[in-house]
């Protein structure tokens, strides 16, 4: 009876994906990104990316959370029908769904005590180490330079309504450059930014849309930027993220106060 659940679950969502759009001007990522990670309110109403960097650590962009959410790994993993039917069989699916508390989530704060868009969630148990991850880049890292081309993807829909936008199937990935950025292009005023901490991306026909806020901006396979780009009623380009080179040192350290 599971197994023929699974399967209506299964094809439902991959009907409706031929329609939704997501990383406008990308394609499917297909074996790329299986480090991503869903982030919801279970509150409705807020839908965004993450990365898992370990584990038992996830990244994304703060104003993803601060608040209890659902996070859902591996929705790209490379593996079988019959191995995730085999998975939800035994249970073990569930390890893959995870409600976060608020004392999980670690907002980055500045000297001033200002709350930067970027955060790192802990999840209450360790997942698989054969589960895939993102590289982090070296400590004393180095942002990428302008017209340096940085991949971007994302599972969010283009609709501004995503409590009605149907759950796309698969994630979608593109290829942007780093430009500089203008006057406007910052994360919400809730958070503090400038030069040193922001980046943008730009690139015709290649748009971040709601629900693709916190995943991850590759250069060279490392993870390099998240995205915090928030659209509401249409989708944003150029691309607003925060330099991961900034913060590398703050990861580590919270992830060795929190163990």
């Amino acid at each position: 009876m599971k197994l023929c659940f699974l399967l209506i679950v299964m094809l439902a969502s991959a009907a409706s994906g031929a329609i939704e759009k997501r990383i406008v001007g990308g394609v499917s990522c297909k074996k790329d990104r299986q480090y991503h990670v869903q982030i919801e309110s279970l509150q409705k109403g807020k839908s965004c990316g993450g990365s898992l960097i370990n584990t038992r650590w996830v990244i994304t962009a703060s104003h993803c959370a601060q608040q209890l959410v659902k996070v859902t790994l591996g929705l790209n993993n490379d593996v079988s029908f019959f191995t995730k039917a085999w998975s939800f069989l035994k249970g073990s699916s569930k390890k893959l769904e995870q409600n976060i508390q608020i004392n999980q989530q670690f907002t980055y704060k500045d000297e001033e005590g200002r709350d930067h868009d970027i955060m790192l969630i802990k999840l209450n148990e360790d997942m698989s180490a054969k589960l895939p991850t993102i590289k982090l880049p070296p400590v004393e890292c180095q942002r990428p330079e302008p017209s340096q081309q940085v991949e971007v993807g994302g599972w969010g829909a283009k609709t501004a309504d995503v409590t009605k936008a149907k759950k796309p199937s698969s994630l979608k990935c593109a290829s942007t450059d780093i430009t500089a950025c203008g006057e406007n292009d910052k994360p919400d005023d809730k958070y503090h930014s400038d030069e040193s901490t922001t980046m943008c991306a730009h690139k015709p026909g290649v748009e971040a849309c709601h629900g693709d806020a916190g995943s991850a901006v590759e250069y060279n396979n490392v993870l390099h930027g998240i995205i915090v780009s928030e659209p509401v009623d249409k989708c944003a380009n150029p691309i607003v993220m925060l330099d991961i080179c900034y913060y590398r040192k703050w990861i580590d350290e919270t992830m060795l106060k929190n163990p």
